[in-house]
């Protein structure tokens, strides 16, 4: 009689294919719910104050940097035409909605060592624009 010869193991090798998967989806889930913000288009060092308050975002908040002297950032405008950048987001948010109801929100992140003479002379450009409210963004101090 003839004893076959036993096949050979079969090596047990694991699916990898739900792994990846997993991790893609898990890559997919972080990016999504990840907050990603613009660059700063201006590197500015707030002034410091006594307390820091808490400042809730807004959905449509406009951004404007200034450095220590005195140039303008506005997302990738530079320089004077960062304020022209600023009145046409505040023109296309106000087109979007009603904004007397509702005015656009400006956040000013003015360097400390800005003159306050500047920091006026800008603030009644704004102002000029139609920003009624602007608030400057400090930093809390450190004892």
């Amino acid at each position: 009689m003839r004893i076959p010869d036993p096949a050979p193991p079969r090596t047990r090798s694991g699916n990898l294919l739900p792994m990846i998967n997993v991790v893609f989806l898990l890559l997919i889930f972080f990016l999504i719910s990840a907050e990603m913000t613009p660059p700063q288009p201006l590197e500015v060092a707030p002034p410091e104050t006594a307390t820091d308050a808490p400042r809730p975002e807004a959905a449509g908040l406009l951004r404007l940097f200034v450095d220590a002297e005195g140039q303008l950032g506005f997302q990738a405008a530079r320089g004077p035409a960062a304020l022209d950048a600023l009145a046409r987001a505040r023109a296309a948010q106000c087109a979007e909605t009603d904004c007397t109801e509702a005015p656009p929100q400006l956040r000013l992140h003015a360097d400390a060592a800005l003159a306050a003479a500047t920091l006026a002379d800008l603030l009644g450009k704004l102002g000029a624009m139609g920003f009624a409210k602007v608030d400057l963004i400090t930093r809390e101090a450190r004892p």
